[in-house]
């Protein structure tokens, strides 16, 4: 059978939350066993501006407890930490025993941004090429569970999402001027990404392409690759869940409302939205 490509792909809205649903069902299960087992798992999530990395991140990390997976978008590195060795900074966000980092981009900049942009010279990127496979086999020897997302979309897609920030207040922030520039050095990043995916593609850590002019069935394929290729099962609960009866009270009163600050009752205060208000991710 032909594999279905995910560039055509067409998913209702009710389809795509049913899935979703039963997918975040499984993440939970696998957040259980990392707990569990005391596993490692690294997500990396690299690929175009406005390709859909944040909304799958947020679509994954939504029902998991923050203390097992995190999130690690580095800013840009300190005087400090830019006289360290190039992968310093990364390995002291790296998973202890039992937890699961997604790193929103990563040491990959090298590869990507700083080379384009010229924050690194040459010698740094072709360095950069030649050490990263070396350590990334020292972290999968270590038992570390690597996975590397590159999320790939069109130039068209780009820039009708970009413009669709331009006019949303709540996504403004989201243009940054390097946002821009990646509008006008297309050809740059995607000559910078087939350089990287040959020096780094490796079977050790190989890469993983995601399609996302659909944003939903990027997730949806992103999510169900990375639960595919892990190595968890449904562990039980050590001890069943049973909700205690409430017992009688012993004469406790409640103080009085007016000794306490409440918050007005602005929710109150709420009509009607008028007709065109958005209520839903104007993204999705």
């Amino acid at each position: 059978m032909a594999e279905l490509d995910p560039r055509k792909t067409k998913l209702s809205n009710r389809a795509y939350e049913a899935e979703l649903y039963h997918l975040q069902g499984e993440l939970v299960k696998l957040q259980r066993w990392v707990k569990e087992t005391g596993a490692r798992v690294v997500i990396i999530f690299e690929g175009r501006d406005a390709a859909g990395k944040g909304g799958t991140i947020k679509r994954i990390t939504e029902y998991l407890s923050p203390r097992v997976a995190r999130v690690e978008a580095l800013p840009s590195p300190t005087e400090r930490e830019q006289t360290q060795w190039y992968f310093q900074r990364y390995i002291s966000r790296l998973p202890s025993a039992g937890e699961i980092v997604l790193f929103d981009r990563s040491w990959y900049n090298r590869a990507g941004v700083e080379k384009v942009m010229g924050f690194a010279t040459p010698h740094e990127v072709m360095r950069f090429m030649r050490q990263t496979p070396i350590f990334e086999q020292m972290l999968t020897e270590d038992g570390i569970h690597l996975r590397k997302y590159w999320f790939s979309v069109s130039d068209q897609m780009q820039y009708k999402r970009f413009k669709k920030r331009l006019d949303d207040p709540l996504r403004q922030w989201k243009l940054s001027p390097m946002d821009l520039e990646s509008i006008t050095r297309w050809e740059e990043y995607s000559r910078a990404k087939d350089e990287m995916m040959v020096h780094t593609d490796t079977p050790a850590a190989p890469w993983y392409h995601v399609h996302s002019d659909s944003k939903k069935a990027a997730r949806l394929n992103m999510i169900h690759h990375l639960l595919d290729s892990l190595p968890y099962e449904d562990l039980p609960d050590a001890a069943p869940i049973v909700m205690p009866d409430r017992p009688e009270g012993f004469g406790y009163r409640r103080p009085s409302v007016a000794v306490s600050n409440y918050v007005p009752n602005y929710a109150g205060t709420i009509g009607t939205p008028k007709a065109g208000t958005p209520l839903h991710d104007t993204e999705d």
